[in-house]
């Protein structure tokens, strides 16, 4: 396992993070996972055998419930507080789903929930509240990274980076961080904190993936040019890559993919590119998962990826791709069957003899 510092911070995270959306499986997030606490307990444990320093959740992960499950496995595992680090996330609304057996007054209740203004997006008060609400189902006293998890279009940005700059002064949250934005987003962002002298966003948590870089147009230009710290995820595409499905049929029925087909692939494009990762992973005794875990690794933007694991075996997997090295003529490979197709400006720059960042080369 091989450590980075995160973005412009002196934070130290692990090339590897793990996602805890499979935790819980409350309501609609069982199509994802739904780890009760013992396994857990078991995967968190693994990971941290392995050099994973670094846990990523959010407040709508099973309406709280992944929140709840990754403090009791840091209590009960007995993980020292100032060696991992934990991040979180807030702008949904979490509301706790309904099993079959739900009354009449119990689905009265959620209707009337679901209604409530101000238990979501970007507002001081939603922030304020969301994030007292995330330590008390953790379990701790700070939360490392808090990031916002999209854009509100409601809500000023300059109120949304000065709640955020208040709660870290308090000392409830030591770093920012946002996710799903476009890249003028997060530069006008990062303008304003910089003209209010106001803490600003480090990271940038992202959909990246050998099948999916169309973050290689803008955030990553962006990202390099402001020292953003780039946290992929769903690098396996939803599991698309996982090498368990087939062009000429389906996959897994219990694959999540299967059931919830999400992130959008070019799925043609998609079979390609693992056609040129499976001889790869056979060569090394391993999955095309690990290949596509590899790729993004050994892009020098990347700072850590995001992986999600229903099994110790899937963990240990992902984890072995920390191992692999990947020649250059494997590298050029896949960037010529993954490469994006050209875009304006970019082939004009191209042209030019510029890069994205309008350098002269």
């Amino acid at each position: 396992m091989r450590y980075k510092t995160l973005g412009p911070t002196g934070l130290v995270v692990s090339e590897i993070c793990l996602g805890t959306m499979t935790f819980g499986g409350d309501g609609f997030w069982r199509v994802v996972g739904a780890q009760p606490q013992d396994q857990v307990n078991e995967l968190m444990k693994s990971a941290v055998d392995s050099g994973v320093n670094f846990f990523d959740t959010a407040n709508i992960y099973s309406n709280g419930l992944s929140e709840e499950m990754l403090g009791v496995a840091i209590d009960q595992l007995g993980l020292p507080r100032d060696e991992i680090v934990i991040a979180t996330k807030a702008h949904g609304r979490v509301t706790p789903q309904l099993g079959p057996d739900a009354t009449g007054a119990q689905k009265a209740e959620l209707e009337r929930r679901m209604g409530v203004k101000n238990i979501s997006g970007l507002s001081r008060k939603h922030l304020f509240d969301a994030v007292d609400a995330s330590l008390a189902r953790l379990g701790l006293d700070h939360i490392d990274l808090y990031q916002v998890h999209g854009a509100d279009p409601l809500t000023p940005l300059e109120e949304t980076l000065e709640a955020l700059d208040d709660i870290v002064r308090s000392g409830r949250v030591r770093y920012i961080g946002l996710c799903n934005m476009a890249a003028w987003t997060i530069m006008k962002a990062l303008g304003v904190s910089e003209r209010k002298g106001l803490h600003k966003f480090v990271s940038c948590q992202m959909y990246y993936s050998i099948a999916g870089r169309d973050l290689e147009r803008e955030i990553v230009p962006m990202a390099k040019d402001q020292n953003l710290a780039i946290l992929p995820w769903s690098p396996l595409a939803g599991g698309f890559l996982s090498g368990k499905f087939q062009r000429e049929g389906g996959g897994p029925n219990d694959a999540r993919r299967a059931i919830f087909d999400f992130p959008p692939v070019n799925k043609d494009k998609g079979f390609d590119i693992i056609d040129v990762m499976r001889p790869m992973a056979e060569a090394r005794g391993g999955s095309p998962a690990r290949i596509a875990l590899a790729w993004l690794l050994h892009q020098p933007h990347v700072t850590s990826v995001i992986i999600g694991a229903k099994t110790p075996e899937q963990l240990a997997d992902n984890i072995a791709a920390t191992e692999v090295t990947l020649t250059a003529e494997e590298l050029s490979a896949l960037d010529e069957v993954s490469k994006l197709p050209e875009e304006y400006p970019g082939w004009m720059l191209d042209r030019q003899g510029a890069d994205r960042r309008g350098s002269i080369s």
